[in-house]
């Protein structure tokens, strides 16, 4: 028997083939149950999001006021970006006021340096009183400010314990991420048009961190980008996801970039894309055969890496303490003597070489030419030299493509002082190439040659490529310092 499906509404009904209306028939009651049921359960459903949050606006902002005091930090953030109402009420001093004497009271890691018993009672009256006075919003600021001050500082302490091999802190990496430290990039055009970016990506090695931020369509024309400023940001430690907690700005690095494109030097290239080097540590890949950005990639160095990722300004970065003058009880005829240099040759992956040579010396009569000459790998020993445990690649990536730079690494030098301090620190990317007249008699292979140089000093790295063990072997290496940093550094006048 042919069913005809029929549709309930009011006092009429019409049949599934749209035909004329017919008086309604008396609907089984299991029907009218599950019609009531969905009537029902639409009405819920469509008043669910809205009516409730009209039913919060509509309560008295005391009751608002008592809800929200029940909330923390992170919760308290993250309900002031609903609407203007709850930002007006999320920013009340009173609240954030007992956030903050409850969280530095509970919290030993939070609390100020030197607060003891008595400026605990202090903190808790005068808190109390100034409540009042201040601005909206100016007790949630003042919260923040103290919690990363806070977090500074215990990060800070916790970069007593040096590496005997890279004389720089054990714990810079931990550090930059226990006090939420990231950093972005900010890029003008020659328009005025300014866009900030956090990296794509970021990978820390031994002694640096290499970070990158990706084109993706959405940074200028090569030659359109006016000005690159690299800032550190110490965010404040907000469980609030989807949203960007707030957070304080250091000012790292600031290109002019118009200038730096005259001297840009290509290191490397591959079939996608072709790597310029503005300057140590930071450069540009740009797509062949367009101006089109591919990455933007920065290479930092960790010495004072934590200080100047956080201790700097918006404006200002930070200034390196002034360091007086070691004393020097060797007759400075001697030369330079007991240096320690630690060398680190990587890509964005995996390391391809890590090393620490000590006991390096140049006596006055071996200085030339304005250069100090430290001799870790000589050619004339074969002992000391060194192979490489992969090939010398700088891979890339960038949103859905990746690629590799053959012949380019990232190297990252850490050159210590006879008092076992930080004298020269460098981390760029270098290119290696093929030395035309190499004077050798103890391998039959191809010759390379790695030479950096800026205002500070020289390294040259030599290389050897052993065809059937598909391997590269350093044969030489040289650090060269100028004259002008060793006498600034110790007050002499060689």
């Amino acid at each position: 028997m042919a069913s005809t499906n029929v549709t309930y509404r009011n006092d009429l009904v019409s049949d599934s083939k749209g035909s004329r209306p017919v008086k309604q028939m008396a609907a089984p009651k299991a029907v009218t149950s599950r019609v009531r049921a969905v009537r029902t359960f639409k009405r819920a459903d469509k008043s669910s999001p809205a009516s409730t949050l009209n039913f919060m606006e509509r309560l008295p902002s005391e009751i608002l006021f008592k809800i929200l005091s029940y909330l923390d930090a992170s919760a308290l953030f993250s309900i002031s970006h609903v609407n203007k109402l709850f930002n007006q009420l999320a920013n009340n001093n009173a609240l954030w006021n007992k956030i903050y004497i409850a969280e530095m009271g509970k919290n030993k890691r939070r609390k100020p340096k030197r607060i003891d018993e008595m400026r605990d009672e202090m903190l808790l009256k005068i808190a109390t009183v100034a409540v009042h006075d201040r601005d909206a919003g100016d007790w949630k600021w003042l919260h923040f400010k103290t919690v990363a001050k806070c977090d500074m500082d215990y990060g800070l302490r916790r970069l007593g314990l040096i590496s005997r091999y890279t004389g720089l802190p054990n714990q810079t990496e931990n550090v930059l991420r226990s006090i939420n430290v990231t950093w972005e990039l900010t890029v003008s055009d020659k328009s005025g048009h300014k866009g900030t970016y956090e990296p794509s990506w970021s990978e820390f090695c031994e002694t640096s961190v290499t970070l990158c931020w990706s084109g993706g369509g959405c940074l200028p024309n090569y030659r359109q980008i006016s000005t690159l400023q690299l800032h550190g940001v110490r965010r404040v430690a907000l469980d609030c996801p989807g949203l960007k907690a707030p957070g304080f700005r250091s000012l790292m690095a600031k290109l002019d970039v118009q200038d730096l494109t005259k001297s840009a030097q290509v290191i490397g290239q591959d079939k996608l894309v072709e790597l310029k080097l503005l300057q140590p540590g930071i450069i540009i890949g740009v797509w062949k055969d367009r101006c089109s950005v591919a990455f933007v990639m920065f290479t930092l160095h960790f010495h004072r890496l934590v200080e100047r990722s956080i201790l700097g300004s918006a404006v200002c970065p930070y200034v390196m303490p002034i360091i007086k003058p070691p004393f020097d009880d060797i007759d400075p005829e001697y030369g330079l003597h007991g240096y320690q240099l630690h060398i680190v040759l990587h890509g964005t992956v995996c390391n391809i070489m890590s090393q620490s040579f000590s006991k390096l010396f140049c006596q006055r009569t071996q200085i030339s030419d304005g250069l100090i000459q430290l001799t870790a790998i000589s050619r004339t020993i074969l002992s000391r030299h060194t192979p490489l445990s992969g090939s010398i690649t700088l891979p890339w990536r960038c949103e859905a493509l990746q690629g590799t730079v053959e012949n380019c690494c990232i190297m990252s030098l850490t050159l210590l002082d006879e008092f076992k301090k930080p004298f020269w620190c460098v981390a760029s990317p270098v290119s290696m190439e093929l030395e035309k007249t190499p004077v050798s008699y103890d391998y039959d292979g191809e010759h390379f040659l790695i030479h950096y140089q800026d205002s500070d000093g020289q390294m040259k790295m030599k290389f050897v490529w052993m065809k059937e063990q598909k391997q590269f072997v350093l044969t030489s290496l040289v650090v060269y310092v100028t004259v002008s940093k060793v006498n600034k550094h110790f007050s002499r006048e060689y």
